[in-house]
């Protein structure tokens, strides 16, 4: 709400002296009254210090009233209270009759702190009144006084009255300004009083003090009679020391309890205030002047931050004590937040070997699953696949381990009971540590569900006890404990990696040879082992480590040398319902006749995946890119799989590539495979929902089942179907016979799938990327039909048909294209014998042209170049 008057023109028009210092003592300000008493202008003022300003004596910077006022001014600073001189002499320049001279003048000065938004002392406002005429008085009486004895006292008498004539004189001049100030006085923002006498009688009141203590009736009433509340509080005493001593009083932030209302409760204020004495020409105090501030609002602010402040030393003093005790924790903390950044270090360079790595080793494992195929019945070359397969075998779980530990496998979380799972491993486990091991499993009552990768979970585990079982020389006791545990907020403090919470708890202890803190610190770090040469890699647990991390977990070692070692592994807990775990058998290995599109970059992998797929059947196109594969895709030929890999180069990433070709072949599966996922369809450690991945290396058997349960399921989809009838062959036509096709493509992925298609069909291709290619070898061979695409880099496959017809008649022609009027002739006829392939065409429709194109060749000659 804005305020009832300006308070600019207020300091302005006030007849006290007021000025305004910052905490340098630099001027920032000066009303007109205090420019006049000092015979001063502003702008010679305003960034000057008062020192410099106003020298009292420049002989003598350091003198008494120099110390007065600079000793006010720091109290003003240091203390954040109001203070007050009631008496300091001080040379200052003034307007005579004869121009500025310096003379000194007495005055009563009070400094008053104003506090910027921090609580700061940011300013401070000096109000001053000019007492060198009273002082001057006091002086002349007492000199008379002492000179009485001794001369006539008319002359004084005489000095007197035209004194009082002339303080009359005064009166009347200044009793507008008395009315203006009477005025100001009843606006000011603060409150104010005038009590007379020893009762202390109130002559004056204004709003802001009736607004203190509750609009009562105050005039003509001694404090006592109108305030009868605050008896017993102290105020009334130092109204009277003031009184009776002529000292003035300063209070900061004293407390007060006031009825604002008549019968109402007492209210606590909190207020800043002065008693100031009115102190008469005589030098007797008639009366007090009180000025103030209601300070209440900043009292409770201060009181409550205070508060805060105090809780809050207090909760760093616990936190300290906590500190101070736990000083080795601390160090174990940092410790392991080091330990922490330097697995990631090491985990980010381990990562990104595994996808080079993983490509050469299924380059390795599909041409040796192919010789084996090569040289059945050769035993001796049998023996020798199967040693180069296990080896590579090794190399995939050395590779896995490496991508475990960097966090970049693939997982494919469930939820799970983790005691159900540890109960469904006992025989395994039983059969991998052997009899000389006792195993016991600990599984606690209302054990909590946890959402993790099962197989890798399973492999975590048997991990471990096997190196439990390795720890204590193949005998001893290994102890598998579930149950539920709270990582609480001091944990998480001493464990940044980790995140409070709810948590399951899988504790793998043995009472093996256990670790030293320097094996401990160090046993997470890939190919960091204590076993001898040649029987340990160093990745049990580091692939340990990186599984527990990229699941969102915790992992900690605790042992003791010659006493054993527990392993705990903390899982987030989830609140989903256990998934029963899918039953994957080994299945049969089949093939089948549908159509693949294999895209990898990698020439010889690809080269080995398509001669994989075509030995199991499949018709199979390839790209080396998912731009290429696209366009594929686009060109009509029928695709029943993409299998692609997850790492593309070029713009078209591979699931940018699946998303397009879903959209336009709905029907499509999808089958992605990788040795580093990245970030493509792994997201938060975890594969996309409804994504296939297949994990470099694989195995030809695992490949032909991926592709086998992919395939199955789709025509599951597509006999669930609404039925559609394709249209019959009629009867009569005759079978399909082998073409010599002339096939025109530019897009050179797509010119190589068609190919290989029409090749599978029987037919013999030779394909050409232009129209004028193309008439070259019509001119050198014979054909029985040309394919050709619409668009070209030369001449249109329109314009090439329509020649070739010319030249050849009995040219069977079959134009690909998705615009019907893209083939119209320019006088409006058609081309005869013309089959019209629209795009996107599927295997079926393709199928049925070239048996249409098959049927009207059977019966023509053969056309030879002329």
């Amino acid at each position: 709400m804005q305020a009832p008057f300006d308070f600019q023109k207020l300091f302005e028009l006030s007849p006290n002296p007021y000025m305004l210092v910052d905490r340098e003592l630099r001027y920032v300000t000066a009303n007109a009254a205090y420019l006049r008493v000092t015979a001063s202008r502003l702008e010679n003022l305003v960034g000057r210090t008062i020192f410099e300003a106003f020298p009292h004596d420049p002989d003598d910077p350091n003198n008494a009233s120099t110390r007065m006022l600079r000793d006010s001014f720091s109290r003003v600073l240091t203390e954040r209270t109001l203070d007050t001189l009631a008496l300091i002499p001080y040379r200052v320049p003034r307007q005579t009759d004869a121009g500025v001279v310096l003379e000194d003048r007495y005055w009563s000065a009070t400094h008053t702190p104003l506090f910027d938004g921090r609580g700061e002392v940011a300013f401070i406002l000096q109000h001053t009144m000019d007492v060198t005429e009273l002082q001057q008085l006091k002086r002349a009486v007492r000199e008379a006084e002492a000179s009485l004895d001794g001369g006539p006292r008319t002359q004084l008498m005489s000095g007197v009255l035209a004194r009082a004539q002339a303080v009359q004189e005064a009166n009347r001049v200044l009793d507008d300004e008395r009315r203006h100030l009477r005025r100001l006085f009843e606006q000011a923002p603060g409150f104010m009083c005038s009590l007379k006498g020893p009762e202390h009688v109130f002559e004056l009141a204004n709003r802001s003090y009736q607004q203190l203590v509750g609009h009562r009736d105050l005039l003509g009433k001694t404090v006592r009679e109108a305030l009868p509340e605050v008896a017993g509080q102290g105020f009334f005493e130092l109204l009277d020391r003031v009184f009776k001593t002529g000292e003035p009083f300063v209070g900061h932030n004293m407390g007060l309890h006031l009825q604002r209302e008549p019968g109402g409760p007492l209210v606590e204020a909190f207020l800043d205030f002065v008693y100031q004495p009115i102190i008469e020409v005589d030098g007797r105090v008639s009366g007090i002047f009180v000025q103030g501030h209601d300070m209440t609002a900043q009292k409770r602010a201060e009181d409550e931050l205070a508060r805060h402040r105090d809780h809050l030393e207090d909760l760093v003093r616990e936190r300290t004590r906590a500190l101070e005790e736990s000083e080795a924790e601390r160090r174990q903390a940092e410790a392991a937040l080091l330990q922490a950044q330097k697995m990631e270090a090491v985990g980010k360079l381990t990562g990104g070997v595994a996808h080079d790595f993983n490509n050469l080793l299924q380059v390795v494992s599909g041409n040796l699953q192919l010789l084996q195929r090569d040289t059945v019945g050769d035993s001796r070359a049998q023996r020798r696949l199967e040693t180069a397969l296990g080896a590579v075998e090794r190399g995939a779980r050395l590779a896995s381990q490496l991508l475990a530990f960097a966090r970049r496998q693939p997982l494919a979380p469930t939820a799970l009971n983790p005691g159900r799972l540890v109960r469904d491993m006992d025989d395994l486990l039983r059969r991998a540590l052997g009899e000389d091991v006792e195993v016991e499993t600990v599984i606690a009552g209302g054990l909590w569900n946890t959402s993790v990768d099962r197989n890798q979970l399973e492999n975590v585990i048997l991990n471990l006890a096997i190196n439990a079982r390795d720890a204590m020389d193949g005998r001893g006791k290994l102890t598998i404990e579930a149950g539920n545990a709270m990582l609480d907020d001091h944990y998480a403090m001493l464990h940044p990696e980790v995140t409070a919470g709810q948590y399951v708890l899988l504790a793998i202890s043995d009472t093996g040879s256990g670790m030293s803190q320097e094996v401990m610190e160090r046993a997470f770090e890939p190919f960091f082992t204590t076993k001898p040469e040649g029987r340990g890699t160093g990745l049990g647990l580091s692939m340990v480590y990186g599984f527990v991390k990229q699941s969102g977990g915790h992992v900690k070692i605790y042992s003791e040398l010659g006493h054993g070692t527990s392993i705990k592994i903390y899982l987030p807990r989830t609140f989903q319902a256990a998934a029963q775990p899918a039953e994957n058998g080994p299945g049969q290995v089949e093939g089948g006749t549908e159509t693949i599109l294999v895209v990898e970059d990698d020439a010889a992998v690809r080269a080995t995946v398509v001669e994989v797929l075509t030995e199991l059947g499949y018709r199979v196109l390839k790209a080396h890119d998912g731009q290429s594969a696209l366009a594929v895709i686009q060109s009509g030929l029928p695709v029943d799989l993409l299998f692609t890999d997850v790492v593309m180069p070029g713009p078209v990433r591979s699931p940018e590539l699946a998303r397009l070709a879903k959209a336009h072949l709905p029907d499509l599966e999808v089958l992605f495979t990788s040795g580093y996922t990245e970030n493509a369809i792994v997201h938060g450690g975890r594969l996309d929902p409804g994504v296939s991945l297949l994990s470099k290396p694989y195995r030809r058997e695992d490949l032909a089942r991926k592709i086998r349960a992919l395939l199955r399921g789709r025509e599951q989809r597509l006999a669930a179907k609404p039925y559609r009838a394709l249209t019959p062959v009629p009867a009569e036509a005759p079978s399909k016979g082998a073409l010599r096709i002339l096939l025109v493509e530019d897009d050179a992925d797509i010119r190589e799938s068609a190919s290989e298609l029409m090749t599978d069909l029987g037919h013999t291709v030779l394909a050409v990327e232009s129209a004028e290619a193309a008439s070259e070898a019509l001119a050198k061979e014979t054909f029985d039909l040309l394919f050709t695409d619409v668009t070209l880099p030369g001449k249109s496959g329109v314009v090439l048909a329509r020649e070739a017809v010319k030249r050849y008649p009995s040219l069977r022609i079959i134009i690909a294209s998705g615009d019907s009027r893209a083939v119209a002739a320019e006088d409006g006829q058609a081309l005869e014998r013309v089959v019209l392939l629209p795009k996107p065409y599927d295997l079926n429709q393709m199928e049925r042209a070239l048996e249409q194109a098959a049927m009207d060749a059977v019966s023509a000659a053969r056309t030879r170049p002329a």
